[in-house]
């Protein structure tokens, strides 16, 4: 045999007895734990980010520095660890605090002025500036005809 393939063995030897397959197994289900984790983090801040902070008012909970909001994130994370999804955990902030807790608002009854409104604004501003530039270039040409010139 050659050296170098004695030393591989040995080596394999001294690993497999440092790191009994009990070891190795736990090591991979902590690193699922930790990938778990890790993603239930980022679940929280995005639910987080769209709630309304009660106390702030014009910041995310996630953004918020009151102790309501450290709170309401606390929640946030321990319903998605028992399995909610994040719109089960928004319904449960809108049940308590009313659909005003979301930063964004369903675009549904009521709410769809919130996303209607800017575009309506916008047309009716273009209409407005269009019939204010008709009016005023409309006497200017009436005051190149000369008078004699009129035809009907």
């Amino acid at each position: 045999m050659r050296p170098g393939v004695a030393a591989l063995i040995a080596c394999m030897l001294v690993i497999v007895a440092a790191f009994p397959p009990r070891a190795v197994a736990q090591t991979q289900t902590g690193a699922v734990q930790i990938v778990e984790e890790v993603e239930l983090d980022r679940q929280t801040r995005d639910v987080a980010a769209q709630l309304r902070c009660v106390v702030c008012q014009g910041l995310s909970i996630q953004d918020s520095p009151s102790s309501l909001a450290q709170e309401m994130r606390a929640v946030v994370r321990e319903q998605l660890a028992a399995g909610k999804s994040p719109d089960e955990v928004k319904q449960f902030f809108v049940d308590k605090y009313g659909e005003w807790v979301l930063l964004q608002p369903r675009a549904s009854g009521f709410n769809l002025l919130v996303y209607a409104l800017p575009v309506l604004m916008l047309i009716g501003g273009a209409v407005f500036v269009g019939v204010t530039a008709r009016r005023l270039v409309s006497p200017a040409r009436h005051a190149q005809q000369s008078p004699g010139d009129h035809t009907p």
